[in-house]
């Protein structure tokens, strides 16, 4: 099965890999591989994680609490002990050692383990999944959540068998991408990135790839101009909203 993408690139994808996939016209370069943020783009779970930061900084003060989740929104895609360390340290004004940290840390995730679990999928996540599945298209989840609960999560929400790879904290997503790309034929061009945070389109721009950014309806757009954007990764919009206009980021 080839998915059926008009030109989502406007440089030629040279492809160093000896699997190629069919397009419908020969304008239509291989895609190779895409990769996905989690919470907000696979899953609605944004609102687990906004409710969890309310939670943990309520003692604090309505001030603080507020602060705290309005750091959380803004800083999408960055790993929850720095998020935890600077919501002590610099809004609550409380030095927090490593012991601390791993504390609040733990207890942020135990409050938005089983609610993630439980998220439902965005609109055509799982048609989107099965599409790359049937293409063998290599599909990769990159996420700011700790890379064994974010594994975990994947593996109880069964969605392990769409995903060649699964990674998170500590390490920064674009490190990550870099990383796959190395052991991997991926001619970056030919890659997608799908996001809903800065950190997301940071990583496509610094290793190439092309972006396409998540943005619900009703909420503002955090992406530069340039950015291509939609309320979901439904693979059947990306020709209508990609088009020929779609640029590697």
């Amino acid at each position: 099965m080839a998915l059926a993408l008009p030109l989502l690139y406007s440089r030629t994808c040279q492809s160093k890999s000896s699997v190629h996939f069919a397009f419908p016209t020969i304008m239509t370069p291989t895609l190779q591989a895409v990769f996905f943020d989690f919470d907000g783009v696979i899953a609605d779970s944004l609102a687990v994680k906004k409710e969890a930061f309310a939670t943990l900084f309520a003692p604090w003060g309505k001030e603080v609490q507020a602060a705290a989740v309005r750091y959380h929104e803004a800083n999408g895609g960055m790993p929850r002990h720095s998020k935890l360390r600077h919501c002590m340290e610099v809004l609550a004004g409380q030095k927090t050692d490593e012991a601390e940290l791993a504390n609040l840390v733990q207890r942020f995730a135990d409050l938005v383990f089983d609610a993630v679990v439980a998220a439902p999928l965005l609109p055509h996540v799982q048609e989107t999944l099965q599409a790359l599945q049937q293409a063998r298209i290599p599909a990769f989840v990159v996420s700011g959540t700790p890379e064994e609960e974010m594994q975990t999560i994947v593996r109880r929400k069964k969605l392990s068998p769409y995903f060649q790879g699964v990674f998170g904290a500590p390490r920064h997503k674009s490190a990550t991408v870099r990383e796959v790309l190395s052991h991997s034929n991926f001619s970056p061009p030919c890659c997608l990135f799908i996001g809903d945070a800065l950190a997301d389109f940071k990583a496509a721009r610094e290793n190439g790839l092309a972006f396409l950014g998540i943005v619900p309806p009703g909420q503002p757009n955090i992406f530069p101009a340039e950015v291509t954007i939609s309320p979901d990764p439904d693979y059947r919009r990306w020709p209508r909203l990609l088009g020929q206009s779609f640029s590697p980021a």
